[in-house]
């Protein structure tokens, strides 16, 4: 789920849409059942898959917010562990939540983040993403891929995206920016959040449309 927000905000530190940090991420692409390639194979085909929908139809996509949606749920909801990133992310609330709390939880973040923010990938093209040839020992369980990510005023933006096998492949679970975890600065943010208001609380606000909390940033703009 935290890295579900990965390419979002990559895209939204290249069109300005919020203050950047000092690192950014990448993305993915359909038939994560069949995804056998090394990790980074699957953030550029993941970013390939993306780019070619949106450069075949991109005013469409700026029209309607519907097929904005089916964008986002083809290349880069199969390719992101959103479960595992969600407990991450609540943390020790995870524990304490029930089956439902961490479904409608996990569901109402993704919906709140790319209905506030998915219209940034609109504007991802091609020349702003460089990824980096990943290096995993034999049978490794883990792994990080190095991207960067080029801003409106030519500036490059470092962003790792951290990666685990599972039984669908390699999946992200959290991008790195700038030495920024978008996992543990969501997690503190929530966390924060849900000890003064509680968990449903926290949740009914994400499912009414409210924003989530963004990581803080170094307040450089693109």
């Amino acid at each position: 789920m935290r890295v579900l927000c990965s390419l979002l905000i990559a895209c939204m530190m290249t069109t300005g849409a919020i203050a950047a940090p000092d690192a950014g991420p990448a993305a993915p692409a359909p038939n994560a059942a069949n995804n056998t390639q090394d990790p980074s194979q699957v953030v550029q085909q993941a970013a390939q898959g993306l780019l070619k929908d949106l450069e075949s139809n991109r005013d469409a996509y700026r029209k309607d917010p519907k097929m904005l949606r089916q964008l986002t749920d083809k290349h880069l909801l199969p390719y992101f562990d959103t479960e595992f990133s969600a407990r991450l992310v609540l943390g020790r609330h995870w524990r304490d939540a029930t089956p439902e709390q961490r479904q409608r939880f996990v569901q109402a973040f993704i919906d709140s983040l790319i209905d506030n923010y998915g219209k940034a990938v609109v504007e991802f093209t091609a020349e702003r993403l460089k990824v980096f040839p990943s290096h995993e020992e034999p049978g490794a369980r883990n792994a990080t891929v190095r991207t960067e990510i080029k801003r409106d005023d030519g500036s490059v933006v470092p962003v790792n995206y951290a990666l685990h096998q599972t039984d669908q492949g390699w999946k992200a679970w959290d991008v790195v920016i700038e030495g920024i975890s978008y996992v543990k600065s969501f997690r503190d943010d929530f966390g924060a959040e849900i000890d003064q208001k509680g968990l449903d609380e926290v949740i009914q606000r994400l499912e009414a449309g409210a924003r989530p909390p963004m990581p803080a940033t170094s307040g450089k703009k693109s």
